[in-house]
């Protein structure tokens, strides 16, 4: 035991990857107190190996870089991408560090002809090295289109390191290949702690959503022609975990409970809808950051609030004064889901005191409470909350089926019933029925959405949604949809009537009041002094008269808005940046690398 620690605590150490000399890249041998091959000998030295692998996929709880995101207070490199801001100058992501996982995988892999043992537990071992890989190679697709294929070390003198990238098709169906590997070797037992054969399965469908819809609608890539084997896989990966998984939506009937409790739990490991989660816990020195999720730096937008259906199963968006209804009232009514995903009047949980949250204008006013701690105990400080948080549940795979279906244009009202209809229900939601007629804001929204029931496909990317929301799909869900011009919107946030006092906890009393200044507070100078005194006060303008980060769209009404936004208009070039491009250092190192679509 005590040489496998050596060698783990060794593997921390190295130092691996790309840098700017040709014959560092991903060739380096282990500097360890072992030889690797002193070390490589049985089932049991894989496992104690592969567990270092866990750190490369970590599960989200936010959906910043979205249209779900009205207001992010920092900078970041899609920001910086709409803005016009980011070049191959600047940009990063090609570094050693970047390219560290894979070579840490295939190192093992490498050493694979030279364990003894089990062969099926060999084969389970070498199934999660493959899972890994391939989602390596899932995130470095998404980012580039085209990427060098390594499937090995390589030595100093190998020429590959030299090499241009590998075409998408190839790099994708060698990925399709690990997966289909993985799901067939790794065991099916074990936690949900742990990589299982459900889970393979998982980031299987995930992937093969992603990789069909994706050359489906981007005609640039020259793949459009063979998107539907994609989707094929997509359907088989999900209905095996339909069908043989044993997992289930947790439907007790508490209703918006039910899916709160997913997202704010200490102990998920019991829950047979979590296919795979992140255990947190104080017991085991392990915590979170997911309070950060309320207003901490980002806030939801009312593109994600409208969307949410109103109970009795029709758009929000269809009801006559839905844009000037104030924060008090858009949440009558409507799925409990966005009850549990953005903060509402009924709101309390944010301090030890059981007492009314005042929300903040200068974020929009819509901010997260879904992966809120709810409990105290469980929230202690930066990296000290302890919620377990899903990695891959069971409502996804759902979802893929249902889409996948749709997009192929094969699906029917069982299967509906089967996948959608199955999270409607946890809900007390009415259900989706195939004959649902098209909604006029999601056809505006996705022009190119393209399947036999066009109604019905949008209808499940709203669902896909709301049930997913803040779990950090909604970015590559309009990525592969090829919708990216709704980048370029201005998010906001809620309405707001008129300067002055609002009541936001739904008792009737004024709590915070948007002024024009600190220099001009006329709007509620006839407030009694009591009520002015306890008011939490937000002004467009300091008293200098500068603005403040957000105005209202129609001036002294309408929607919140951000300056920022407003001054440095976003855009989204087509297909050019639907990809990154590679850093010019990289370029200079290795001439054979390309960019792409105009970078």
């Amino acid at each position: 035991m005590k040489l496998r620690t050596t060698y783990i605590l060794a593997l921390g150490l190295i130092t691996i990857g790309m840098t700017a000399c040709k014959k560092d890249f991903l060739q380096r041998d282990p500097q360890t107190e072992i030889t690797e091959g002193s070390f490589f000998q049985s089932p049991a030295d894989l496992e104690t190996y592969s567990n270092g692998f866990y750190k490369y996929l970590s599960p989200s709880y936010s959906d910043i870089s979205s249209d779900n995101i009205a207001n992010y207070n920092a900078d970041g490199e899609v920001d910086l991408l709409v803005r016009g801001g980011l070049s191959s100058a600047n940009v990063g992501g090609w570094g050693k560090k970047d390219w560290e996982a894979l070579r840490t995988i295939n190192f093992m892999l490498d050493h694979i002809p030279q364990v003894k043992g089990d062969p099926a537990l060999i084969k389970h071992f070498v199934g999660i090295a493959r899972f890994y890989r391939a989602n390596f190679y899932f995130e470095k697709i998404k980012k580039y289109h085209n990427v060098p294929w390594f499937n090995k070390t390589l030595t100093a003198d190998d020429p590959a390191l030299m090499k241009t990238q590998d075409p998408r098709a190839l790099v994708a169906d060698s990925v399709l290949s690990d997966l289909n590997y993985a799901a067939e070797n790794i065991k099916p037992d074990g936690t949900n702690t742990r990589v299982t054969k459900w889970a393979a399965l998982a980031l299987l469908s995930r992937f093969a959503l992603h990789e069909g819809t994706f050359r489906k609608y981007h005609d640039e890539i020259q793949l459009t022609g063979d998107y539907q084997r994609f989707l094929d896989a997509a359907i088989a990966a999900s209905a095996k975990i339909m069908k043989d998984g044993g997992f289930s939506i947790t439907n007790t009937g508490k209703g918006g409970l039910d899916y709160r409790d997913l997202f704010s739990s200490a102990n998920l490991s019991a829950n047979k809808e979590v296919i795979m989660l992140a255990d947190y816990s104080k017991e085991l020195g392990l915590g979170n950051n997911s309070h950060t999720v309320l207003d901490y730096t980002w806030s939801l937008s009312r593109n994600l609030a409208d969307t949410y259906l109103k109970t009795d199963g029709t758009p929000f968006t269809s009801s006559p004064g839905y844009d000037t209804k104030v924060y008090t009232e858009v949440f009558a009514d409507r799925d409990p889901r966005m009850m549990e995903t953005i903060i509402n009047p009924a709101f309390r949980g944010a301090s030890t005191i059981d007492e009314p949250y005042r929300i903040k204008p200068t974020l929009g006013g819509y901010n997260q409470i879904k992966f809120y701690p709810r409990s105290a105990d469980l929230r202690q400080g930066w990296e000290l909350n302890y919620t377990d948080l899903p990695i891959f549940r069971y409502a996804e795979v759902l979802l893929i089926n249902a889409e996948a279906k749709a997009e192929s244009g094969t699906i029917s009202q069982a299967d509906l019933d089967q996948t959608v209809n199955v999270l409607r229900a946890r809900v007390k939601m009415p259900f989706l029925n195939v004959g649902v007629g098209l909604d006029p804001v999601l056809s505006a929204a996705y022009p190119n959405a393209n399947a036999a029931n066009r109604a019905l496909l949008l209808e499940i990317r709203r669902e896909r949604r709301v049930e997913l929301a803040c779990e950090g799909r909604r970015f590559d869900d309009l990525m592969r949809w090829k919708s990216g011009k709704l980048f370029q919107d201005s998010q906001q946030g809620m309405y707001v009537p008129a300067l002055g006092a609002m009541d936001v906890t739904g008792d009737g009393q004024p709590d915070i009041a948007i002024l024009p200044s600190p220099n001009d507070e006329s709007a509620i100078a006839g407030l009694p002094v009591a009520v002015r005194e306890k008011l939490s006060k937000y002004y467009l303008k300091d008293k200098d008269g500068k603005d403040q980060n957000f105005y209202l769209s129609k001036g002294t009404s309408g929607f919140i808005a951000f300056t920022r936004d407003r001054d440095q208009p976003r855009i989204f070039i087509e297909p050019k940046y639907y990809y990154r491009p590679i850093p010019i250092s990289e370029t200079v190192v290795n001439p054979q690398l390309k960019q792409v679509f105009g970078w």
